[in-house]
């Protein structure tokens, strides 16, 4: 993906959260490229474990991964998979996600996303990884004007998920500054694809579709979101591990954001269905827009999507249609 001359050697990685929705697909896509990945995850209830197996299993059969259960937040257990390991790079993707679920439990976005990025980080300091990759968040940009870029002052974040992630971002410049490890920071802009999480809302949508239930709306649909495929997404998470000193990297659509009731009619055309909506009143914490600047992708990883989000939206409804078995009683509450 990127010149061998301009990148660190991937022979062997760490992914955390490997279990979850866009690091399986970094794992993925590492894997297809012989790199060794060594995969970590708590495998918490926060949605149903069993989409989090059902990832798992697509990698465990291939050549090169390795997986362990095992949480960032414990740092005596990293230090011993440290201890074992000699990584490349460290892929840091584990975190606790979700704007509103963030506001009912705090402590643990900031014990997991703040916490457990300074663990991996000690650990890389002592065993001399030179390349760490945080996965950050378009939710840092609230209230700034659009389209987002890197260079605006993030200091105003709405939800306590945001603020554990911009800790994370901050920790990450020290380590970078103090002992010389190499961050590239990737903020994603609203990834959505093939078994994403149940608490997204395109997932959402497709299951109540299909379960011929109403559609809870919070808003009017008339909010937008810079749908990112996640194919594309990890893409980009892989293609920054190239050389960078300290990178801030926005990984979105790049293009007019896309509002939810297109999302809506989108699926339900998929579907051949009509859906029945329930709107609720928007919450303080949610985002009116987002709309990444991707220029930066562009200039420092050749990167830019390459999936439509019409093509995308289809591959994931057809995702649903062919896991019928493993969705059908699957709750698209958070446990």
């Amino acid at each position: 993906m990127v010149p061998e001359s301009q990148e660190y050697q991937l022979k062997k990685v760490l992914v955390t959260g490997v279990a979850g929705f866009i690091a399986s697909k970094v794992a993925e896509l590492l894997l297809a490229d012989g790199v060794e990945v060594i995969g970590i995850d708590n495998l918490n209830s926060y949605y149903d474990v069993r989409l989090k197996n059902w990832r798992l299993d697509q990698l465990k059969n291939t050549k090169g991964f390795t997986f362990q259960h095992l949480d960032i937040e414990d740092n005596k257990a990293l230090a011993e998979l440290f201890d074992q390991h000699q990584f490349d790079v460290v892929f840091n993707l584990a975190a606790r996600a979700g704007v509103r679920y963030s506001m009912e439990n705090p402590h643990i976005y900031m014990t997991t996303n703040a916490m457990g990025s300074l663990n991996l980080l000690e650990q890389m300091k002592r065993t001399k990884v030179p390349k760490f990759i945080l996965a950050s968040t378009s939710s840092l940009y609230a209230g700034l004007p659009m389209p987002f870029n890197e260079e605006l002052a993030v200091n105003t974040p709405i939800s306590p998920y945001a603020a554990s992630k911009k800790a994370a971002e901050v920790m990450a410049y020290t380590y970078h500054y103090l002992y010389g490890i190499d961050v590239s920071i990737v903020r994603y802009f609203t990834v959505y694809g093939p078994a994403s999480r149940p608490d997204m809302a395109i997932f959402r949508f497709i299951e109540w579709m299909t379960r011929g239930q109403a559609i809870r709306l919070f808003g009017d649909g008339a909010q937008s979101r810079d749908f990112t495929y996640v194919d594309d997404i990890a893409r980009g998470t892989i293609l920054s591990a190239k050389p960078l000193g300290y990178e801030v990297i926005n990984l979105g659509g790049g293009k007019n954001p896309i509002s939810i009731s297109r999302v809506i009619h989108g699926i339900e055309n998929e579907l051949g269905v009509q859906s029945g909506i329930e709107e609720s009143a928007a919450n303080k914490s949610d985002m009116k827009e987002t709309w990444a600047d991707i220029s930066k992708a562009e200039r420092l990883l050749s990167w830019k999507p390459a999936v439509h989000f019409d093509e995308g939206l289809r591959k994931t409804v057809q995702w649903h249609k062919d896991h019928r078995a493993l969705l059908a009683d699957v709750s698209c509450e958070v446990l």
